[in-house]
This record gives structure tokens, C-alpha cells and sequence, in this order.
């Protein structure tokens, strides 16, 4: 399904348009997520083409439904690039997709952004990562769960790709603090209510201190749900997420979401200047109701970022367009983010928050500076991440 965006306003209204392709889900188990993605990829482009555009010239974007397949993914990938006359694309949330896309981008001499969190150890030239790497949250989030709830850990995600590499990436963790994995499991995406009850049955024989979820989007409500049928207290034995966005709360209720915990760059109730007036315009263009994930910051960013370099290389083509992007920066509604040269990740800023009985994320630890981007975990370890947040990284 395509839909053609309008080109904007600005002084260069009238002259060829940059095109750019847009790759986001409205229809499948991650399309909360993913809307919200392509509605802050949407507002860039509004305020970029308000702005003037690049060059005096719009930015226009076409966009098309992939429905969370990543056969469809590639597909869609091949058209932009070879029939619509595209060098730059926007989107995919699973690594699934990006993975199923990233060898038609590097084939076709395009360049792919993509706005989510990921489970790293991976370098492509052809794509700018600009969703947190692991040690931009998932060793943060390692750190605060052992000191605050126990060592003893059960993991449960999705059948894919991310999921397998993240709970890998968690074990690792917990074993450098001597801690245990107690069980690890896998439910299909769309899994029945039922394959989620049968999972709380063997965190109850296992007897954990946390459950690590890599579920995905609509799934995790069902994770939730059985999680409060089950019993279990939050404050004795949390979910604990990196996939838990506001887009995954809207779909519960207030109850099965309290006391739970994530880690992000960015939360919608984020209280700095910045991160206000996104939430606003957000909202403004969106709907008042409609969830501002870090996934859609992260959209929202990169788009402010590659125009930034297209402004300055006068070019769309990969090459030029990457060599201007490493002195970009962006003061973003997390904060400041640049995209580091030598790997093509972004600086970020990692932060902890547990949901509120309002079912709202509140802040409970913020790393206090940007962290520069180290998807392989060569500089990392567990002692650098104090629990109390006074101990910050690494510039």
C-alpha cells in the first residue's frame, strides 16, 4: 500500500522535491510502534519543508505499508529504490525487516535510517542506526535490575531475530555478576492469551527475581495480562522491557501495567523544554491521544539529521551525504545526538523509568550524559552503571 505525503510549504514549494521513502507498518502486531515512527518522521518533514526545505527545495516523501512482513519489507525496499526514484530510506522496527531490507539498500546504492532499538553487533555502510544500541540500554537496565531486585532472571521474547540476540546479550550481564538465567522461552508473534498463560506457569516454578521480556508490540499486553492472572506483583517480581513503549501501554489496562520497568532515551513525560514542545507538536498533529514512543523520537530525529547532511553535501547520493552527516548534531527532545562516524550509531542518552499508577513512565535513573554508541560491547562493563545514576559515562 503507498500513500504519497504532500510536499509542504516553504519557498521551495514550487521547485523538485527530494524525494525520500518511508517504511513504517499501519497493519500487523508492531504497527502501534511503527505509527508512531511514521508520525514523528511526519512532523520532521513538516517542520523541515516550513522551515524552507533543503536547498529551497521540499521534501516529499512516499511511503508505503509493509504490515510488519519482512518479505513485504524487501519488496516494498525494492521499489522505492528502483521504480521511485529513491536513495533515501526511513524505517522498519524489527531487526527482521531491517535485515530483510538492509541487502536490497546495499545493492541498489541507497541508504537506510533506522529508528529503533536494536540488539547490535552489526555494521552495515549502507544504514544510519539511530535507536539505542546495548550499551545504550540494555546494560543500564542489566545494572539497575541486579541491584534493585535480584540476580535470579527468567526471559521470555518473540520468535525472531532481536529477541534471541538481546536475551544473549542479558545473559551475558547477569553471569558477569554472578547471577543465574532461569529459563528462556519464545512465543510466535500473535501468540494466543493461552501460550502466554502456560509461560507464567514456568516463571512460577522457577521462582525468578525479574522476567526480562523481548515480546513485541501487541503481545505484550497478553504478556501482561498473564502476568496479572498469574498473580504476581510487580514490586516482588517486575517485567522488566527494552519493547515496552507508550504504544504498547495504551493497549492496557492501568493495573497490568504498574510497577513494570524500561529503558529508553526518551519517555513521553520527559520534563525538559525540548522534549515538551515535541510531545506538544506531536500531539498537535497526531491527536491528543496518540502515544510519543522513543521510537518515534528516534524517527523524529534522524529526518531533522539527514536533512542537516543533505543541506550540507547539495546531494542525496550515500557517499557525500554520510561524510556530511558525521558533523551533524541535533539537539534532540532526549538531548544532544550526533551519529558517530566511525560506525554510523548515534550518541544517546540512556534512562530507566518504571510505570506509575497514572500508567505513565516515570524516570528512575538517567545516565546524565550522552553515551557514545559501542554496538559491539568491547568498552563496556556492569560497574561502570551505578544504581543511583551519580556515576556518568563516557564522552
Amino acid at each position: 500500500m503507498r500513500a504519497d505525503f504532500p510536499a509542504g510549504g516553504g519557498s521551495g514549494a514550487a521547485a523538485t522535491p527530494w524525494r525520500v521513502g518511508l517504511l513504517f507498518s499501519a497493519t500487523g502486531v508492531t504497527s502501534g510502534v511503527e505509527t508512531s515512527q511514521l508520525g514523528g518522521t511526519r512532523l520532521a518533514i513538516d517542520e523541515i519543508n516550513a522551515a524552507g526545505g533543503v536547498r529551497g527545495r521540499p521534501v516529499e516523501a512516499i511511503a508505503y505499508d509493509p504490515a510488519c512482513d519482512p518479505r513485504a519489507f524487501r519488496r516494498c525496499a525494492e521499489r522505492l529504490l528502483t521504480t521511485d526514484g529513491v536513495r533515501l530510506i526511513f524505517g522498519c522496527y524489527m531487526s527482521s525487516t531491517r535485515k530483510a531490507v538492509l541487502p536490497v539498500v546495499e545493492a541498489r546504492d541507497g541508504l537506510l535510517f533506522y529508528p529503533t532499538l536494536y540488539e547490535g553487533f552489526e555494521y552495515s555502510p549502507r544504514c544510519v542506526y539511530t535507536g539505542a544500541a546495548p550499551n545504550q540500554n540494555s546494560i543500564q537496565l542489566a545494572s539497575y535490575l541486579l541491584r534493585h531486585y535480584g540476580n535470579r532472571f527468567f526471559l521470555i521474547g518473540s520468535d525472531y531475530v532481536y529477541p534471541y540476540e538481546s536475551n544473549r546479550i542479558m545473559s551475558d550481564f547477569v553471569r558477569q555478576s554472578r547471577g543465574q538465567v532461569l529459563g528462556e522461552t519464545y512465543v510466535p508473534l500473535g501468540a494466543p492469551e493461552a501460550a502466554f498463560a502456560t509461560v507464567m506457569e514456568r516463571v512460577r516454578e522457577a521462582r525468578p527475581d525479574v522476567i526480562f521480556s523481548t515480546v513485541v508490540g501487541a503481545d505484550t499486553a497478553k504478556l501482561h495480562a498473564a502476568h496479572h492472572a498469574a498473580g504476581f506483583d510487580a514490586r516482588r517480581l517486575p517485567i522488566a522491557s527494552l519493547t515496552t513503549s507508550e504504544a504498547e501501554l495504551a493497549l492496557m489496562p492501568r493495573e497490568m501495567a504498574r510497577g513494570h520497568i524500561t529503558a529508553a532515551p526518551f519517555f513521553e513525560t520527559l520534563g525538559t523544554p525540548a522534549a515538551r514542545r515535541f510531545v506538544a507538536a506531536f500531539k498537535k498533529r497526531h491527536g491528543v491521544h496518540r502515544p510519543v514512543t522513543a521510537a518515534a523520537e528516534a524517527a523524529y530525529v534522524q529526518m531533522h539529521l539527514a536533512m542537516q547532511a543533505l543541506e550540507r553535501a547539495g546531494t542525496d547520493a550515500p557517499e557525500p551525504l554520510l561524510a556530511a552527516l558525521g558533523g551533524c548534531g541535533f539537539d534532540a527532545p532526549q538531548g544532544r545526538v550526533r551519529i558517530e562516524p566511525a560506525n554510523h550509531h548515534a550518541w544517546l542518552r540512556p534512562r530507566i523509568a518504571q510505570i506509575g499508577a497514572d500508567g505513565r513512565f516515570h524516570i528512575v535513573w538517567d545516565a546524565g550524559a550522552m553515551v557514545r554508541p559501542d554496538p559491539y560491547c568491547v568498552a563496556q562493563n556492569l560497574d561502570d552503571w551505578p544504581a543511583d545514576g551519580r556515576r556518568f559515562a563516557l564522552s
